[in-house]
């Protein structure tokens, strides 16, 4: 067998390659889709703890209520939200189905149902400030519902990514099963 940069083996034209086993396609698949989950798991966990961090301080009362408003209904059910996270995270180094399929269900359940609610429970706020210019709730100064649509429509972009790739990788988790139960 030859180097790098020593010279090529005797007897061979490097053509001689078509043999070699590879890794199948859906192994290689799995560990890219379970890279990208793991991804938008840490994004969504950097979301929830400024929620945690901005409920806290609206609770506790650290700031003044002009700097940071009380919570809106939706954010408490949200806090939920980071069960499925934990649930893809365990499912992810014995490749369990079970889990996986947990957290894509519940990630709707915790995730994507408060969201569609703090959409529809902050729409007549937006509305007042679109239509009228008054904002009732502040956040440092900001139209406190203004920042959280900000916020909502990036975890629903996270959440619904987050699905994507679970399916993805639930077919490919799927495909090595069905070749292991052929043999």
């Amino acid at each position: 067998m030859a180097s790098r940069a020593g010279p090529r083996a005797a007897g061979t034209d490097g053509s001689d390659f078509q043999h070699r086993e590879r890794v199948a396609k859906h192994y290689q698949m799995s560990v890219t889709l379970k890279y990208e989950i793991k991804k938008l798991i840490y994004v969504h966990l950097v979301l929830w703890l400024l929620l945690v961090a901005k409920m806290s301080v609206g609770h506790l009362r650290l700031l003044s209520h002009d700097q940071v408003a009380m919570p809106y209904q939706w954010e408490y059910p949200y806090l939920l939200s980071i069960l499925p996270s934990l649930l893809g995270l365990l499912s992810f180094p014995r490749n369990n189905i079970s889990y996986l399929v947990l957290s894509m269900i519940s990630t709707g359940l915790f995730s994507i149902a408060p969201l569609i609610y703090g959409s529809m429970e902050m729409f007549p706020a937006a509305q007042q400030l679109y239509r009228h210019g008054k904002a009732y709730r502040f956040l440092f100064g900001f139209s406190a519902v203004s920042v959280m649509y900000l916020v909502l429509v990036l975890a629903v972009q996270v959440h619904a990514w987050q699905l994507y790739y679970s399916k993805k990788l639930l077919d490919s988790w799927f495909t090595s099963t069905q070749e292991k139960k052929r043999k």
